[in-house]
Order: structure tokens, then sequence, then C-alpha cells
């Protein structure tokens, strides 16, 4: 939210640099992000000043330039080559000085520089409105006031402006203070508890009156749950223009791009006050009666933005008696908005449901200044001072009269809310103890009354302006943050109580994980749970699928059932942006219809891409393989203890190639190559081997798994090879289960060391190099005992396998 510095000190009579009153609105919560400053005038007109024509003469080599001399303050006049039909001797004129910075439209920056042309020295630039950001003229030079003394500069002679801009980084509770108004309060009370009394000077409606009653317009209100309070008035006779320029400065200053009066008086408004206004083209109102109501589902209604939109039912519309005319607090249609030939208008000024408003924005997908207030809430009793205000404004400035009464219909007063604060709860929550006197000081300040006092605490009643204060904690937040965070102090002791916790708890489990990952180049993600409903399909799952009652948007409808999808749009957005070369991991949630009801499931992910080694002078880059994540996934396995878990091949449309890792029947994860299918819908054409734990069943298993300490060994391994001509369709799991029946007490390891296919094997035929490592914990081992090993081994590989020794 932007707020201009010099239409704050309308409100509040302040000295003080922006940066320091930044950092006192920050210090009360409108966090200041950044100060930017704005000139009504692109440069301020430096450079640029005051000339007195001397002469004017046709240039000797050009028909359509004129060699004019020019008073601009010092002892010598300059000579300046000017192509405007309208120069004469005689004229006051604005000059551009050698060395000024001229802006263009498009507010590129160019330099007046000492030049010739056609050969004859220019020492300067007269100029055009344009060509100074002072209109849009360019038939012909400014030609100035004959009273203005040469050299004067041209930033005295018309009215710059100089202003310094906050950008508020505003939280969604704080609808209080969605205005110049709101922050103003807000600053006041802050000035207050630093001892600092400034007056808060409102805009007067005093003068506010009804110049005739010729232009009625009846209002009806179906529904005053959807708008519990309704304003409007008529104004006649008025002239739609370009605002003058205070006015746009205004708007220009907070980023907002001028229209005509009306419609810019309507967006002052907003700004200043914080309450929305439409104005409707009073011509255009058939039957000359507004209703306020819904329609039927279906019925067409096009916006400003010129769009054919479908109404919801449930989308509060405001009507003449034949046709919708605007979306109630978000939007407004196209046929009956002002247009240079309007001559009378309905200025509405209403109190909208926040919850209908904020349904109907998504619903459309439209995000107005109106509706981002009307949803946050705000102040019903602004509505009919907002209306006066934007009326007195446009008859001041649009002419016209106020040609009927004021329309309110509010037929249910808002109630106050009530809240009883006790000063025990105020030092608990607080931490230290407040002053009582600086406690109802404080609480003044920002316009909450206290209605009785009492030993134990406080009366009070809230404005209703503050939508955000409807508790007892609500009050002493708003006392903190106007005492000051920075004037609590700081303990000499810190005192805390140390929660006894198992090892087994998740978080500490995952922090082991993770560390362990991190330390092996894995890079932790947070991806949103919420994905598009297109992307769930790719896995044909969606009687499973959890929609969201009221998404923010269509790519963002439906909860996730999978870990992957979140993964490689991140994989997507890194690889576009040149990171070719990804380990990631991510703890997140699943989540699943299931028995008419929705269930969580936690899981672990893992993504691995591109090359798992740069390139360097010592070895050349190497690409990340199926063997890589195999090895990222034991190693998570063998860190938490995780015994005894079977590995058996695993597909599905997820997977071209995989692995299925269970315990006891149950499915610890899955890991592999992920389909190429899959991948061109993220556009990613380079492979990703992806692994997905359910971390609730492994939690599950590491909760019973008990940690045994031997000793180290005091008699030496012996290790030894076998190469086994094999089938092609015997896989490694076979050979290792096949030895470990065949000798369960001196087998410790075996390996896989070497795969060969290919030329000089038969048909069919794969070599598979394996290592067996023996071990006999009580004595050294004799060639005798372990030749008598191996030969059984043989025998079991021959007889089951059929291998050959090569």
């Amino acid at each position: 939210m932007k707020i201009s510095y010099n239409w704050l000190k309308q409100f509040l009579q302040i000295d003080w640099n922006a940066q320091k009153t930044g950092e006192l609105l920050t210090d009360l919560g409108l966090e200041v992000e950044g100060i930017s400053s704005f000139e009504s005038v692109k440069g301020g007109l430096q450079g640029v000043v005051v000339g007195h024509v001397l002469t004017c003469d046709k240039h000797p080599n050009a028909d359509r330039l004129k060699l004019t001399t020019v008073d601009v303050g010092e002892e010598i006049p300059l000579q300046i080559v000017c192509g405007a039909p309208n120069v004469e001797a005689g004229q006051k004129v604005p000059v551009a000085t050698i060395g000024t910075t001229l802006y263009a439209k498009d507010g590129e920056a160019w330099q007046i520089k000492k030049g010739k042309i056609r050969g004859e020295v220019s020492q300067g630039m007269i100029c055009a409105e344009d060509e100074l950001g002072l209109g849009k003229g360019h038939d012909g030079i400014m030609v100035l006031s004959e009273t203005l003394e040469p050299g004067t500069p041209c930033s005295k002679v018309f009215e710059i402006e100089n202003d310094e801009v906050f950008e508020i980084g505003l939280t969604p509770n704080r609808a209080d203070a969605m205005s110049h108004f709101g922050v103003a309060r807000d600053l006041k009370a802050g000035l207050e508890q630093k001892e600092i009394q400034k007056e808060l000077v409102t805009p007067s409606t005093s003068n506010f009156s009804i110049d005739n009653r010729s232009s009625k317009i009846d209002v009806e209100v179906e529904d005053s749950q959807l708008a519990p309070r309704y304003c409007g008035v008529t104004i006649s006779n008025l002239i739609v223009q370009e605002s003058p320029d205070w006015l746009k400065n205004r708007l220009k200053a907070i980023g907002l791009s001028p229209i005509n009066n009306i419609v810019d008086i309507t967006n002052y408004v907003l700004h200043e006050l914080g309450q929305p206004l439409h104005a409707f083209d009073a011509a255009k109102i058939k039957g000359g009666k507004i209703e306020v109501k819904t329609l039927p589902t279906g019925t067409k209604f096009k916006t400003l933005d010129d769009v054919d939109r479908e109404l919801h039912e449930d989308d509060l519309m405001i009507c003449d008696t034949e046709k919708p005319m605007c979306i109630a607090g978000v939007f407004g249609g196209i046929y009956s908005g002002v247009s240079e030939h309007t001559t009378s208008i309905f200025l509405e000024s209403a109190y909208f449901d926040a919850v209908s408003v904020r349904k109907t924005a998504k619903r459309h997908g439209l995000n107005t200044d109106a509706s981002f207030r009307f949803e946050r809430g705000v102040d019903i009793n602004m509505t009919e001072y907002a209306l006066k205000r934007a009326a007195l404004l446009i008859r001041e400035i649009a002419g016209g009269d106020i040609s009927s009464e004021i329309v309110d219909l509010y037929p249910k007063k808002a109630e106050e809310r009530q809240v009883f604060l006790t000063f025990d709860k105020i030092n608990s929550l607080i931490g230290q103890e407040i002053p009582r006197d600086s406690i109802k000081s404080i609480l003044a300040s920002l316009e909450i009354k206290v209605n009785n006092v009492t030993e134990s605490g406080l009366g009070l009643t809230i404005p209703n302006y503050r939508v955000d204060v409807e508790r007892e904690v609500d009050v002493i937040e708003e006392i903190l943050r106007v005492f000051g965070y920075n004037n609590i102090d700081y303990k000499d002791k810190l005192t805390a109580s140390i929660a006894e916790s198992s090892r087994f708890e998740n978080h500490r489990v995952q922090d082991v994980v993770g560390n362990m990952l991190a330390a092996q180049g894995y890079y932790e993600i947070m991806t949103n749970s919420l994905v598009a409903q297109e992307t769930q399909k790719i896995l044909k799952d969606e009687d499973h699928m959890v929609n969201m009652l009221n998404p923010l948007s269509s790519d963002l409808s439906v909860m996730r059932t999978s870990m992957l999808f979140s993964g490689l749009q991140t994989i997507s957005y890194n690889i576009n942006r040149q990171k070719t070369d990804l380990k990631l991991f991510e703890y997140g949630k699943t989540y699943h219809k299931k028995g008419g009801g929705n269930q969580e499931k936690q899981h672990l992910s893992m993504f691995i891409s591109g090359n798992r080694t740069a390139n360097s002078w010592v070895m050349p880059s190497q690409k990340t393989d199926f063997f890589f994540l195999k090895g990222s996934v034991e190693n998570i396995f063998d860190r938490i203890g995780l015994k005894d878990v079977t590995v058996e091949p695993y597909t599905d449309i997820t997977f071209s190639e995989g692995l299925r890792c269970t315990k006891n029947g149950e499915q610890l994860g899955v890991y592999g190559l992920v389909n190429k299918t899959i991948l061109k819908q993220f556009d990613v054409k380079q492979d990703v081997f992806y692994a997905d734990f359910d971390w609730d069943v492994i939690l599950k298993y590491i909760n019973t798994q008990n940690t045994v300490f031997t000793e180290i060994p005091k008699f030496p391994e012996v290790n030894r090879d076998f190469a086994l001509l094999l089938d092609e369709g015997v896989t490694f799991q076979q050979v290792y289960d096949l030895a470990w029946s065949t000798e369960k007490n001196l087998l410790k390891k075996v390996n896989l060391f070497d795969v060969y296919t290919g030329k000089n094997l038969p048909e069919g035929k794969k070599s598979y190099a394996v290592s067996f490592t023996l071990l006999d914990e009580k004595k050294t081992l004799t060639d005798k005992q372990i030749d008598k090993i191996m030969a059984k081994l043989l025998a079991r590989y021959q007889k089951e396998l059929g291998a050959e020794l090569r």
C-alpha cells in the first residue's frame, strides 16, 4: 500500500523527515518497506529558466527554423535555434539551458547539449509543454507571463510538487489503516506516546447542502445481510473533464492514473478515507430506481474491462429496473459508468458483507481497490461521511447541483463490541507491568472508550472501524504496539523448561535424516500442498482427490495426492534458469479421500537430476543414475536403523523402472526413474530420479528398533570372488538372498562389483563379479573352512540359478 507523505500531512501537521516518520510507522506495526520520491514533473524543471526572446530571425540555411537570441538573466544572451512556428521577439519563454536533463513521454532521459543546427550554433532549447512534462501540447513553444524576470527558475513559476511515498507492507487484519486517514490516526497515537500532541484534522462536510430535489432515485435492498448499509445521492448539471493538477498529483504519487474528475474523486476519497465509492451515470439508470439484489446463475454481465461474465446466484449486484449495472463492492459495468457525455450521476457509498464480496471477487478472478477493502471490512460509520465528502468535491471541481436527499438504508445499526480487559492478563502476556495511566492513555489515543474502571481491569468499547479487535488479547496487542515493542525490557535471566522427548519423535528423526541429506549435497525445498486439478489427473486418481471449496485459482484447486508434481515444478523452474544439476528433498503431506472422509499422509520425497559431480580438472562430470539414488535410500535406512527391508521390482504410471521397499508386508517407499511422459508435462527434458517414503510407516518401525553394539573383531576378514555366468533374467537380489540362506554364520557381506554383457558371452547370458566377505569373530579362518563355504555357495548357484564359473 502506498501512502503519500504530503497527503498524510493534510491530516496531521508534522515536520519530521520521512525517514523518521517511517521508523515510527514501522514501530506501530505499519511496516514501511521503502520510501520513494515523487515529482509531479520529472526532473523538477531543474536547469529550465525564464527566457526573454530579444530577436527572432529566419534561419539562413533552413526555411522552417528560426534563429533567436534569448536573455536568460546572464551577461551574454544565448543564441538558440528554434523550430516552433509561434516563436516571436518579445516573448517570455521557458528555456532548457545546456546540461539540463529532460524526459520523454516514456521516461527516457536526454540532455541538452551545445551544438550546431544547419551550421548555426544553438546554446539551449525553447520548450513546448510536453517537452517539460507540463502538458500534452506540442503545437508550439510555451509563452509565459510578460511580468516574469529573465533567469527565474521555472520550478518557481509552475506548481511543481515533490513528495515522498511510503510503501507499507500492511497485514491483512489492519483494514482500519487502508487509507491516509487510517495511517494518520495510528501515527497520532504513536506521537502521543512520545508526548507529542498533534490534532487530527479531518475534511469538513459542514457545507454539505441540498441544492434541489429534482432528481430523486429510489433505492431498494432485498437482503440487508449482504448490504447492511447503503447510501446514495444524485448530483446533476456537472461537467466531466480533466481533474485539476493537485488531484492528479495526489493520485499519481500513489501509482494511480487519472481518468476524469468524477472517477478521480471517487478514487481520491477511497484512498483518503478508506471508503469505496461508485458513480453511475444517472441517465442510464432505467426506471429511476436502484435495486440491490442477487440474480440467477448464468445471467450475463459485461464489466468495465469489456469482459462478458456469467454471474453466480450468490453474487450481489447493483441493478436498475431492467438490467445489472455493477458487481457490488467489486467492479462496475461497462454500460452504466461515467463518460465524457455524463451530466448527472448517482453516487453510491455502501457497506457490503465482507465474506460475500470476497467470494464474488475470487469467483470472477477480480481484485480491485474496492474489493480489497470490502473483503477485509470497512468502517460502517464512514459510509455517509465519505459520501458527503465526495459530493462536495464533485460540486467544487465538476460543478453541478446536489439534487436529491441522501438515501441511507441502515435497518439494523451495528453495535460496538464490548471487551473486559484485566490488568493481570496484560502483565502476564507482555511480561512487563505497564503503568495503568499509560494503558488508559494509549486506549484513548486509539479511540477505544473506557466505560468503567475496577481494581482488576477495564470495561471497554471497541470502535466499529477496528474489525480485527474482538478479544482481550487483541486489545493487549494494540496496547503493546503503541507502547512500543522496543520499550519492553530484557530480563537478566532467561527461564526455560526443557520438555522430555523421545529420540523417535517425528521432528528429531526428520532433523537427523535432513542433516544427513544436506551433508550429501541435497537441498531442502518447501512446496505448496495445493496443485492444479489437471496435474493430478495424470495419476488417474480423481476419485481420491480432495477439492478446495473456494480455490484461490485453477492452479491451486485441489490438494496434492502425490509429492511428485510439486517437486517437478521446482525442477522445471530451476532448469529454466540454467540450474540443471539438482538434488532435492522435501518433508510434506499428501491428501486423499477415504471412506467418506479425508486422510493426510506424511512423506519424505527425494529428487535427483543432471550431474552428480561437477566437471573439473581431476575428473569429468558424472551423470546422476539410478544407483546413486539407491545408495541415498539405503543410507537413510542405515542411519535410522531400519533392518530387514525387502526390496522388489516396482513399476507404475509414475516410474518407467523402479524398486519398492517393504517391511513385514507394509510399504516403506518406492523409488526409480520418472516416466518420460510425466516429465514432458512439466517441460523437463533430462532424466529425473524420484524416491517417495511413507514417513508414517517409517516412524512406526524405527520406534521398535534397538541399537546393538558389538566389539571390533580381533580376527581378520577374508574376501573371495566368483565370476558367475548367469541367464539374463537372473537378478543380483537372487544371488544375494541365496548366499545368505546358504551361509548365515560366517558370511558378513555380499557385493556385486562388476557386470558384463556382450562380446565373448553366449547369447542370453551375462557375467556377475561377486565378492563375499567371511569372518569368524572367535578365531582365524583356515583355507579349508573358506574353501568349504565357497564350494557350498557355488553348488547352490549351479543348482538353483544355473550358474557357471567363468
